[in-house]
């Protein structure tokens, strides 16, 4: 028997061959003939388009495209689940929200899609390269949509579909869809993407083995008052989804939640401050906390560090994730003596030092690091508490893995800084080149700044611990520079770093650091710049300028109470570059600022800017400027 007669055997197994009663007359190409009132598909036909459909499927996943899997059939979700997750597709709402008209021809703009928990989840950003369809029956509406897009169609049809639809298809396979048939296609689709992906890591598996040599081999010769910084475009996650789970559930996050909103007018804990439509700092890490468990399968706890002033607010605040499915522990940090500031005077808090210093003298001194490690957690990441903007990461941590890396800060150019520079290759920085985020704005003396999330080995914090190689107490250190006598807390950059054998920066986007100290933060935030996608700040791409813009507001504005009531609603800023306000402004709805714009109410004037005016580099200083 031939190989031939044999796949046309197993074809013939999955009753792909049987049609309806009607076919078609564009559909007869396909027909064999009629039996019993019923069309008979040729399965030579079959055959050759599933071997066309087969390389263009992996033609797309050479390039690394992105491909939607659309099925409506229940009796087929276990067989595309099982497909999705071993080729690292899987993606369990997608399935749900191609149901919502639109949902292709929007996705240029992030949509809201309201489930029936009330939940909110964002449609894709970016359409599909490639839509494979397992009924085209019942999927009239997304075959319309990715035609009018020109996305290329796989699709299984039969007999009696209507040409109007069947013209838009650009890979058509004839079979009757059986659960046999789309296991077969389904484990076709598998093996094509698992022999590409094997092609491309025979051919760079020995460079991706001498990059991560190298940066092994570059962390540890680097310095002990410097640090090797590696480009975010160079990590990749793993396409194995089990994989991925099994590394997630090493994890755990741990958010500092020591800063009060009393700078900005508000009685509270910073983390519980509104953002974005209900939608808090807290809210954020949870939200995608929840997506990556939901994802994954992976169970991945959030331990918050309170202080005095914050711990009772935030257990009021925890009551209303207590159906959540996340393991959220709320501790109290250790009381620990701040050292002085400048000129003998004792900081806000001297109690309560801020920094992973802090954190992890908390976690030490009350037990909560021996419970990570019996509970097989091997990596935390901890989190700041300005920086609304961190992400939880799973290519950062898949590279640390990988590499075994104890140590990792986020790290992000300064302004003054060429970050194209950065962005290209592996470079080592000094710890003095390297500012913590409060200092964000000096951007004369750093070239790098600190975002304020970390990264760090349980196993390598409990060996230096346990042979005293790491002393918690020397944390915060003060280093007084000789050229403007600033003083530089070294918690998170110097003071740590230099006890880890393996200690890496990673440069992260820009985007990934929005610290919230003022209320010019907070206009950022709650404009149309930034959107939040399962609780990740994503930057509004009809943006051009990498940099965002510079924003000044008076006295007038500096509580939080103040904004909101002086702005009837947040002014499109994507086209702005820099605004300046002072004295007594009042903001209408529907406003665009573009460019430069200044704006100033002269003593005793109230200044009311009118309702969907549009402000480009003007200097506003009356009324009679509009």
């Amino acid at each position: 028997m031939t190989l031939h007669s044999i796949v046309i055997q197993k074809l013939l197994s999955t009753n792909a061959h049987l049609g309806r009663r009607v076919a078609a007359h564009h559909f007869k190409q396909f027909t064999y003939g009629h039996r019993n009132g019923m069309a008979v598909i040729d399965s030579d036909r079959t055959l050759i388009c599933l071997r066309n459909a087969a390389q263009f499927i992996a033609a797309m996943a050479e390039n690394k495209a992105r491909f939607m899997f659309v099925n409506t059939n229940s009796l087929w979700d276990e067989i595309l689940e099982q497909m999705t997750k071993k080729i690292g597709c899987y993606s369990p709402s997608m399935n749900t929200l191609w149901r919502t008209g639109g949902f292709l021809t929007n996705s240029h703009s992030p949509k809201k899609f309201r489930s029936r928990r009330k939940k909110i989840v964002f449609g894709p950003t970016q359409p599909p390269d490639c839509l494979v369809v397992f009924d085209s029956e019942r999927k009239s509406s997304v075959i319309l949509e990715a035609h009018r897009l020109q996305i290329p169609i796989v699709s299984l049809v039969d007999s009696d579909m209507p040409i109007e639809y069947y013209n838009k298809i650009t890979y058509p396979i004839p079979c009757n869809s059986s659960v046999q048939f789309v296991y077969l296609f389904c484990n076709l689709i598998t093996k094509t993407f698992l022999l590409q992906q094997k092609k491309s890591g025979a051919v760079s598996a020995e460079i991706e083995t001498s990059e991560r040599m190298g940066v092994i081999e570059e962390a540890k010769s680097a310095k002990k008052d410097e640090v090797l910084v590696v480009p975010y475009e160079f990590l990749h996650i793993s396409t194995d989804v089990e994989k991925i789970e099994e590394m997630l559930d090493k994890l755990v996050v741990i958010k500092f939640n020591g800063g009060l909103g009393t700078s900005m007018g508000f009685g509270g804990p910073k983390s519980t401050m509104e953002i974005f439509d209900g939608l808090t700092s807290l809210d954020l890490i949870v939200n995608q906390i929840e997506s990556l468990n939901s994802k994954y399968h992976c169970s991945v706890p959030l331990v918050l560090v309170n202080t005095d002033s914050t711990h009772e607010d935030t257990l009021k605040v925890l009551e209303k994730y207590s159906n959540s499915d996340i393991d959220i522990q709320s501790i109290k940090q250790t009381q620990h003596p701040q050292s002085k500031s400048q000129g003998g005077q004792s900081c806000e808090d001297e109690l309560y030092p801020s920094g992973h210093g802090a954190v992890l003298l908390s976690l030490v001194k009350n037990g909560t690091l021996d419970v990570l490690l019996s509970k097989g957690k091997e990596y935390v990441l901890v989190v700041d508490s300005d920086n609304v903007a961190a992400k939880i990461d799973p290519k950062i941590l898949d590279h640390l893995v990988e590499n075994k890396i104890d140590y990792c800060m986020e790290v992000t150019p300064t302004s003054s800084y060429d970050s194209d520079l950065i962005g290209s290759r592996l470079q080592k920085f000094e710890l003095a080149e390297i500012a913590q985020n409060s200092v964000k704005d000096s951007t004369e003396k750093f070239k790098l700044v600190d975002t304020g999330s970390l990264w760090l080995n349980v196993r390598a914090i409990k060996r230096l611990l346990d042979t005293d190689e790491l002393r918690i107490e020397d944390f915060s250190v003060s280093k007084e520079t000789e050229s403007d006598q600033v003083l530089l807390q070294e918690t998170a950059v110097g003071s740590a770093i230099r006890f880890f054998n393996h200690a890496i920066g990673v440069n992260v986007p820009n985007s990934q650091f929005l610290s919230m100290k003022k209320t010019s933060d907070l206009l950022l935030l709650k404009s149309n710049l930034y959107m939040y996608d399962e609780g990740v700040v994503v930057r509004n791409i009809a943006r051009t300028n990498p940099a965002n813009p510079v924003i000044e507001l008076g006295p007038e504005f500096e509580k939080v109470s103040d904004l909101l009531s002086r702005f009837k609603s947040m002014p499109d800023i994507i086209d702005l570059d820099s605004l300046k306000v002072t004295g007594d402004v009042w903001f209408g709805a529907g406003i665009t600022l573009k460019g430069r714009v200044m704006i100033h109410a002269k003593p005793g004037m109230k200044l009311e800017i009118p309702d969907g005016v549009v402000i480009e580099n003007e200097d506003i200083k009356d009324p009679s400027d509009f």
